[in-house]
């Protein structure tokens, strides 16, 4: 299987994978670490994502999804933050998946150069598994479930008073924006990533993130801190047959930031075709956009005025595209795909939002009345 074992890139097509799929020989490895789960039958279906190796395995107890990371992404005691966050939502109620202990009690296991994680299969449809991240929804109803279920997300986490992680590469974050000169958070930012302030090194980042900040704003600072998902997409929720969320996943950029900052990220990872930059103008969809906040209004206010969170849209991907360069550079040390991360998602979506098409979705966005 890993042969022939491709994930998504950070276009369109499918690619050769940095971190290689999960073995029998190593799940079987794995599962003595792991007794409650039982013995190894089959390694059923690897993970097309491509920022760690993941597979569904079969044991003599059932399924389960056992995710590998690299150390110097994610070593035992910060994959320790995000299951102390799960835990959190699952005591209050939420459908999460549940994390298998270890036979030394942790949730998470360390081998060689390797860490690991492993959950009890979860319910629901995995009905985006194979669709890119930057995908929309199937459906208008889909993206208005999604709302609704981010809602009980931030309404589950109030009460979750942990630190936010600390200084790891792809963790989405909310330091630059929030803050009241975004530009001097950026340089903070970037000096405490020494991959990444070496890579930007000979680029004119101050100019570009100072010509951002100039065109479309300069953030929102005084938001009330909560921690959130950050990656809210499709294919990171499981599905009823009816079209409703039935279990939320992959935690891995979740931190705490502010329930704006969420609820922007879900609508800048769902209601554009970002896949189809630079082929087509009309990337936007700004009925996704309001069928998420509608979905979220059944449950809870927004957290803000639709003209703010207009204002943050065109730069909520800035800090963790930054963090995307910082994987690449200084844990894969692929500095054409850092090129994309900056050149392609952190200047090309943000300039999207400049263009007419951008402007137009921005406006009919901040016009769109709150209930």
């Amino acid at each position: 299987m890993s042969g022939g074992h491709l994930v998504h890139g950070m276009g369109t097509a499918l690619e050769a994978p940095t971190w290689p799929a999960i073995t029998q020989a190593e799940a079987e490895a794995v599962l003595d670490r792991f007794p409650a789960a039982g013995r190894l039958i089959d390694l059923n279906w690897h993970s097309p994502r491509p920022f760690s190796a993941a597979a569904l395995i079969e044991t003599d107890r059932g399924v389960h999804f056992l995710k590998r990371h690299h150390q110097r992404l994610r070593t035992p005691a910060a994959l320790a933050q995000e299951h102390g966050f799960m835990a959190h939502l699952r005591a209050a109620g939420l459908s999460v998946p549940d994390v298998v202990t270890a036979a030394n009690g942790a949730s998470v296991i360390a081998l060689g150069e390797w860490t690991y994680e492993l959950h009890h299969d979860a319910p629901g449809i995995d009905l985006y598994r194979d669709r890119q991240s930057w995908t929309p929804f199937l459906t208008p109803g889909h993206a208005h479930e999604a709302g609704a279920a981010l809602a009980r997300l931030h309404r589950a986490a109030q009460g979750y008073e942990a630190p936010a992680r600390d200084d790891r590469p792809l963790v989405a974050s909310f330091t630059i924006l929030s803050a009241s000169d975004p530009l001097a958070a950026a340089e903070a930012y970037i000096a405490a990533r020494p991959a990444l302030a070496g890579w930007l090194a000979d680029k004119p980042w101050r100019q570009e993130l100072t010509r951002l900040f100039a065109t479309l704003g300069e953030g929102v600072p005084d938001q009330v801190p909560l921690w959130t998902h950050g990656d809210w997409h499709p294919s990171n929720l499981l599905w009823t047959a009816e079209g409703q969320v039935d279990t939320i996943i992959d935690f891995g950029l979740a931190t705490r930031t502010c329930a704006l900052h969420d609820l922007a990220i879900a609508i800048e990872r769902t209601a554009f075709r970002w896949l189809d930059l630079g082929q087509d103008d009309a990337l936007g969809d700004v009925d996704t956009a309001r069928a998420i906040l509608a979905g979220y209004r059944t449950l809870l206010p927004l957290p803000t005025d639709m003209a703010t969170l207009a204002r943050l849209l065109p730069l909520v991907h800035v800090e963790f595209a930054l963090s995307e360069i910082d994987y690449f550079a200084g844990i894969v040390g692929d500095s054409d795909q850092a090129a994309v991360a900056w050149q392609d998602y952190l200047i090309g979506h943000a300039d999207w939002f400049l263009s007419a098409a951008g402007q137009d979705f921005l406006r009919r966005l901040a016009g769109e009345a709150v209930a």
